[in-house]
């Protein structure tokens, strides 16, 4: 399946909740869901009794889309999951933050997840002092994450590290805004992950 290019205001609508896809938009008066809150499509308004797989579905749906990640790779990321030791659901969650992608939105170098994306696959970004232009790379403890230094004078960048001041960084990341990095200090937790999702439902639609 391709990666999805059509509106992303679509996806929160469909959802019922922020996914964040499109930056500091989706904190503004301009957010599609503040707007216009039913699910697009003909029926979207229509009030739906939603039975339990229906339930699973979505959560797994607003999973995948609120990291960006495709349906195989999803999957892939489940059983690698279920492999480990602990609970299946958190071992898949904290895969999900490890991601590169997930790492450099994190740490403030991007608006959403879908910019961070793009610019790591443009090369902007090394680890360790290695370019690197993989998204779904899964960082370790002990991993440094910096803006490559030919992307630093970048008027992106720049703008970026105006914001890091007023930025909420999670416990496991130790950002230097000067040299805009930050090093994973320790594997990030369920705990660390505010965003409202239920890793039961996923687990319980995947173990049918």
């Amino acid at each position: 399946m391709a990666r999805y290019t059509g509106p992303a205001c679509k996806l929160c609508r469909r959802e019922g909740t922020k996914l964040f896809l499109k930056g500091d938009r989706c904190v503004s008066g301009k957010c599609a869901l503040d707007r216009r809150s039913a699910a697009p499509g003909q029926h979207g308004a229509a009030t739906k009794k939603q039975r339990e797989y229906g339930m699973q579905l979505r959560e797994k749906q607003k999973t995948r889309r609120y990291y960006g990640v495709l349906e195989k790779q999803f999957v892939n990321y489940y059983e690698e999951a279920d492999r480990r030791e602990g609970i299946t659901g958190e071992n898949l969650i904290c895969l999900l933050e490890r991601r590169l992608d997930n790492v450099v939105y994190r740490m403030g170098m991007a608006e959403s997840r879908p910019e961070a994306r793009q610019l790591v696959t443009h090369g902007h970004f090394t680890l360790n002092g290695k370019k690197v232009n993989i998204p779904s790379l899964i960082i370790k403890a002990g991993d440094v994450i910096a803006v490559k230094e030919s992307s630093r004078s970048s008027e992106k960048f720049k703008s970026l590290a105006e914001g890091l001041d007023s930025r909420i960084f999670p416990k496991w990341l130790a950002v230097d805004k000067n040299a805009l990095s930050a090093k994973v200090t320790v594997l990030p937790e369920r705990s660390d992950v505010d965003f409202p999702l239920d890793e039961q439902l996923i687990v319980e639609l995947y173990s049918k």
